[in-house]
């Protein structure tokens, strides 16, 4: 094999002007914060990230890469990149800066309440969203590495910022946790490299889909480092029976880190695993198989728990469990039916999460949330916020006609199109479930209530009404014309380019 390196002229360096950008927002965050407010920098980082997901726009169809290859393998030309700004990774990039900007939003009301309101929350914030988009734009393992560690590692300082004894011991947990999901990823990559030979998206994807390309004895080399970077993975989007730090660090952290965690980490996590498992490796034996059984054990335990909840926040962080579960599910279709449904889902997730927890951030007396009884007569001391609830609540449970419905549905299609037809019907069951915990703290808002209110009495603030009406007439919007931006993402020559193939 030979090796010729083009570089990265000044062209390529624009595929990497949308980290660029958040970064350099982190940075000056980091240096800034001692003579500026927080306030300004969190307006200062809300316009690098709309900056940032403008020139995702930019490059759309552009296909640029940076830090490229020519190599000659197997008697091909194949030109690699550590880096891709390809489409799949715009469409993925533009969903974390969503969230995101959602989440800075809500921080702007709640920071205080929380006793976060310090520069140090924005750099953390935007060096994790740096981590999240290089997952996202990752051409090889090693970048995957990176900015997974990245973005771990802003999570675990976000989750115990807040000074108090229940944000540290869920920030612990978080740490301890995450840290065993990442050793076990990493030698899952030393068992793919092992097999393979390279940590390159397309070349694994080369050698695993040729039948000269791997030796009969790495087979099972690789199939043990897919199923290792399977259960690395697992633990970052909570999966069970890896989903254990979930619910305690979703309840114990601030609410708007809640709020990041939930949406920015767990789209940057499943934008890595599109890459690997949906490009890859997506001919490797062996992980499609237990994937379905970890998709069909989250979709039962993570609904159950949730219905036995009485926190309407850790009700909220088993339903994000039980979510995943229906996200996995589009990991188990084609590359082109299976992105496209991951995708649109992926949005309306983030809209319809994010803009429930930004209610809870801004009403909450205590950052431990509040009890789902609690809810009962919120309409009639908060019209307009529990109207818009019950909207977020009616699409997570997947009700038409709101976003969250078509969701579930292209995702329920991903997997029993491509013959798991076992899995979709359990999906379908254990969503029944999800009509009940999400429609009981429904009802209950809308019933009348003598007790004395039970929210923070000046709850509506202009940034968090903003973040509300975003998420909602998303949910809304999608939900009537999903075309608006399924149209976008289901485009099959889109999904081509994944392993950078």
């Amino acid at each position: 094999m030979l090796t010729t390196p083009t570089g990265t002229d000044l062209y390529a360096l624009g595929a990497l002007f949308p980290i660029f950008a958040v970064l350099f927002g982190a940075l000056l965050s980091t240096l800034l914060g001692f003579w500026v407010s927080r306030r300004v920098l969190t307006y200062l980082n809300i316009g690098m990230l709309v900056l940032s997901g403008a020139s995702m726009i930019a490059l759309w169809n552009q296909g640029r890469a940076a830090f490229t290859q020519t190599r000659v393998l197997d008697g091909q030309s194949l030109t690699t990149a550590s880096l891709h700004a390809d489409n799949p990774a715009l469409l993925l990039g533009l969903v974390i800066v969503v969230g995101s900007l959602m989440t800075l939003l809500v921080s702007l009301d709640t920071a205080w309440r929380a006793r976060i309101s310090f520069p140090e929350f924005d750099a953390m914030l935007m060096y994790a969203v740096t981590g999240a988009l290089l997952m996202a734009f990752s051409g090889d393992l090693i970048v995957l590495l990176i900015g997974l560690e990245i973005m771990s590692l802003s999570g675990y300082v976000l989750s115990t910022l807040q000074d108090s004894r229940r944000a540290e011991e869920s920030g612990l947990k978080y740490f301890l946790l995450g840290a065993v999901g990442s050793a076990i990823l990493i030698y899952g990559i030393a068992f793919v490299y092992g097999a393979t030979g390279t940590l390159n998206y397309a070349e694994i994807a080369l050698r695993v889909g040729s039948v000269s390309g791997l030796l009969p004895q790495n087979t099972g080399i690789l199939v043990g480092g897919a199923l290792l970077v399977l259960a690395g993975f697992a633990f970052k989007i909570a999966l069970v029976p890896f989903h254990q730090w979930t619910p305690d660090v979703y309840s114990g952290a601030p609410t708007s880190v809640s709020l990041f965690l939930s949406t920015v980490v767990k789209v940057a996590a499943f934008a890595g695993m599109l890459r690997v498992f949906s490009g890859a490796l997506a001919d490797a034996p062996g992980w499609a198989s237990v994937l379905q059984i970890l998709t069909a054990a989250t979709l039962i335990i993570g609904n159950t728990a949730a219905l036995l909840q009485r926190n309407f926040k850790r009700m909220l962080a088993y339903s994000a469990v039980a979510h995943t579960g229906f996200l996995a599910m589009a990991l188990l279709g084609t590359p082109a039916t299976g992105g496209a449904a991951l995708t649109y889902y992926l949005l309306v997730y983030t809209l319809m999460t994010a803009a429930a927890l930004a209610i809870v951030a801004a009403l909450q007396r205590t950052e431990a949330g509040m009890e789902i009884t609690d809810m009962r007569g919120l309409y009639y001391r908060h019209p307009g916020y529990a109207v818009a609830l019950a909207i977020c609540l009616a699409s997570l449970a997947g009700l038409p006609p709101f976003a969250g419905f078509f969701g579930k549905y292209l995702a329920f299609q991903a997997a029993f199109q491509n013959g798991y037809v076992w899995l979709s019907v359990l999906a379908a069951l254990t969503s029944v479930a999800a009509l009940i915990y999400y429609l009981r703290p429904g009802m209950l808002m809308f019933m009348p209530d003598r007790t004395p209110t039970r929210e923070y009495a000046h709850g509506q603030r202009p940034p968090t009404t903003l973040t509300v009406a975003i998420g909602v007439a998303g949910v809304t919007v999608l939900g009537l014309l999903p075309n608006l931006w399924y149209g976008w993402v289901s485009n099959p020559a889109i999904w081509q380019l994944l392993a950078g193939r």
